[in-house]
């Protein structure tokens, strides 16, 4: 298939789905490699950000998708509702760092950490879409198993997990401590 309309195909399929799709899909669609596929992706990508266009192309893991530009946001908000905010109690972000961090994590992991129940922040978290079930553990009552999804790197802006920033062991050793007065406190009321 001649490169303009490889482009042509990955264009339509991607604006179609609206949402990301594996590069790996993308090569059998055109019926190439996927370091091909890649370049491919990568010129399309370069297009978009010189070109005075509205949309762009992000990358994740192993998958990309087109994607409004930021600057266009203003723009979009004139006709389009605006997006639902969501509101992460500090309890909700706590729980969801712990498994961003920790993944795949189980909730009685999540809980050792947290020193509290969190079956609330568990499901608020899924109902956002920020985290996923990602199978059960091998272990005596199988526990559930979770990790983050898609949409929490599209929403903190990062790429891939390796992206996250790393963690110390001092803040780490603060977490726990926060954790566990925060245990303490729940206890007495």
């Amino acid at each position: 298939m001649k490169r303009a309309k490889a482009e042509a195909v990955i264009e339509a399929v991607l604006f179609t789905m609206g949402e990301s799709v594996e590069i790996s899909r993308l090569a059998e669609v055109i019926e190439e490699d996927v370091k091909t596929t890649d370049a491919i992706l990568d010129k399309m990508a370069e297009r978009y950000a010189k070109e005075d266009r509205g949309i762009m192309l992000t990358r994740f893991e192993n998958s990309v998708q087109l994607c409004t530009k930021a600057e266009m946001y203003e723009s979009l908000i004139k006709i389009a509702k605006a997006p639902r905010k969501v509101a992460l109690t500090d309890t909700v972000l706590e729980t969801l760092s712990i498994i961003a961090y920790k993944q795949p994590v189980t909730r009685i992991e999540i809980e050792r950490v947290r020193g509290v129940s969190c079956d609330h922040a568990i499901n608020k978290l899924l109902e956002y879409d920020l985290i996923m079930e990602l199978g059960r553990l091998d272990a005596p009552g199988r526990p559930l198993l979770f990790g983050t999804t898609e949409q929490f790197l599209r929403c903190f802006g990062v790429k891939s997990l390796e992206e996250l920033p790393s963690l110390n062991p001092v803040q780490m050793e603060e977490f726990k401590q926060q954790a566990e007065a925060e245990a303490a406190l729940q206890l007495e009321v």
